[in-house]
Order: structure tokens, then sequence, then C-alpha cells
């Protein structure tokens, strides 16, 4: 719920249109400087929190994610399905005036995952996410947002870490991010449409205009539109997840973006009981995504 000095808000939990908007005005000229708009300092920023009230895991949302991201229908939730829980507070956190950073332009770097057990379709659970004071990158400053989703009887069951750099000044003697190996395709190779995005973000809530049209994304920079990160995320652990217990930590560095429509290899590799898995291109072998998933 947040250390003794970060402010801890109340959210709805939900996310869409208007958070896209609230999201994409402190960057317009202008209106980004108006109060209400513009964005803190990050001096003496020391972290936001948001929760919401209880949430009830729906069949119906947990079927139409687990068919966008390839995961079997169970009566257990795919473990990287959580964040769909938390992902309007983040929105909430990032749209927020006190929040030191615009949401656009802030790129996804690393996630780490850990499922303390299966969550089951239909619990009732309690959902809370903050973000902590910057810290120095090579590139910029990173932003740490830690969700923590817990039982009625206050029980952890599933935490993340997502990591965002906003580039700027960098810091040449900050810590490296997740050392993490490039796992070589096993062969398999994923066809992924160009309405990949418009599919997750509507079951997602995450409509960022990279991930939805060509014209939206060479707006903010890439030559057509890009796979969702938590997306490709999701998929690797839809492939692996027969072999993953339910108290599992699952890390992922994000390394560059998946055009759509495009191509992806994916490969695993077993070690000690865990995985070693990566997203890679399957003309070059340039790695889009390396993750590892470790037993707890």
């Amino acid at each position: 719920m947040g250390t003794a000095e970060t402010t801890v808000k109340q959210h709805d939990g939900g996310a869409g249109l208007g958070s896209l908007l609230k999201a994409a005005l402190p960057s317009v000229p202008v209106v980004g400087s108006l109060p209400g708009v513009r964005k803190a300092s990050a001096e003496g920023f020391s972290g936001l929190g948001y929760q919401r009230p209880p949430v009830t895991v729906e069949a119906e949302h947990v079927a139409a994610y687990a068919e966008v991201c390839g995961f079997p229908q169970k009566d257990t939730v795919p473990l990287t399905y959580p964040h769909m829980l938390a992902f309007g507070l983040h929105m909430a956190i990032m749209t927020d005036p006190a929040f030191p950073a615009p949401a656009i332009g802030t790129v996804h770097l690393e996630n780490s995952i850990t499922a303390h057990r299966a969550v089951r379709v239909g619990e009732t659970l309690a959902v809370a996410a903050r973000v902590e004071p910057p810290r120095p990158h090579a590139k910029g400053r990173v932003f740490d947002f830690v969700t923590t989703i817990t039982d009625p009887d206050g029980a952890p069951v599933w935490e993340s870490t997502s990591s965002y750099l906003r580039r700027g000044k960098g810091d040449e003697s900050a810590p490296a991010g997740l050392d993490i190996p490039v796992t070589a395709s096993n062969g398999v190779v994923w066809s992924l449409p160009g309405d990949l995005g418009r599919r997750y973000g509507a079951v997602s809530g995450d409509l960022n205009p990279i991930h939805l049209y060509p014209l939206t994304a060479k707006a903010l920079g890439f030559p057509r539109q890009i796979a969702h990160g938590m997306w490709s995320l999701a998929r690797c652990v839809a492939a692996l997840e027969n072999r993953l217990p339910e108290a599992v930590t699952v890390d992922v560095a994000f390394k560059k973006p998946i055009l759509l429509p495009g191509k992806v290899a994916f490969g695993s590799e077993r070690y000690d009981g865990s995985y070693t898995f990566s997203l890679t291109d399957p003309r070059t072998g340039a790695p889009h995504l390396v993750g590892r998933t470790t037993a707890r």
C-alpha cells in the first residue's frame, strides 16, 4: 500500500480513452504547461500510490485475455493476467499531475512478476499500485511501478514491478538492468497480424496510439504500429505455462519493438528446473525480449 511517505489515492481501476487523453495532454505544447496538466518536478518526488475497491475476477474477461495471448481456457487465470487488474491504477499514476513524467514517450524497460499461487476465476482480490522515486539510468531515469495483489485476508497472491525509462540526462555509473542471455530460437516462428495491438488493447485497456494503426504510430516516431510489451511477455509465458509451477517469478527485459504485422522467433531453454526464453527477429537473431523463470 506504499511507504509512509507515499501518498495513496483511491481509483475505480478503469482505463480507457479518458485516461489516454489525460496521458497525451502534458506532451501538447502550451496545454502541457496549464495548471492541473503540468507535471511536477522530479526533485523531491517521494512516490505515489493508488488502490481500487476489491475486484472479482470475471470469467468472460479472463477468456478474452487468454484467447488473444495464446493461453488455454482454465478455471485459474493466466500467470500474467493480474496485470489487467492493475493497469488502470498504473494509468492513474502516470496521468496524475504529481507524477513527474508524461506517460507518452515513457519506455517500458523491464518487468518482474511473482505469483505466490494460482488465482482462481471468481476470486475477489485487493489491488494496489505505487511508483517509487526515480532511480538513475545511463539514458535518463527509471520509475518502478510496484503492484501488490492480496486475498481478503491480506495474504499476498501476486506482485510485479514494471520499470519505465524516461529519457534525459543519464548517469553512466548507474547500475545496469537485468542480465539475461539471449536464448536461440527452437525453430518456432509466430506470425503476428496487423490488428494484434487493437485486439490486445480492447482487452487490456492499453490504447496507446503506438500499438493501433500505422498513422498513429508514425505520429509518435515508429514506422508502423508495434506490439504491446505485456502481450509479448504473456505470449512467451503461454508457451511455457504447462511447465511452470504455481509459485514462480518471471523476469523480462524488452529490447527492440516488434513491428506489426511481423514475425518473431521464440526460443526457450531449461536450466536447473527453470527456463530462459527469448523473442528474436527470425532473420537476424536480434532480440525483442529476453526472459527467465525462477521457481519460488
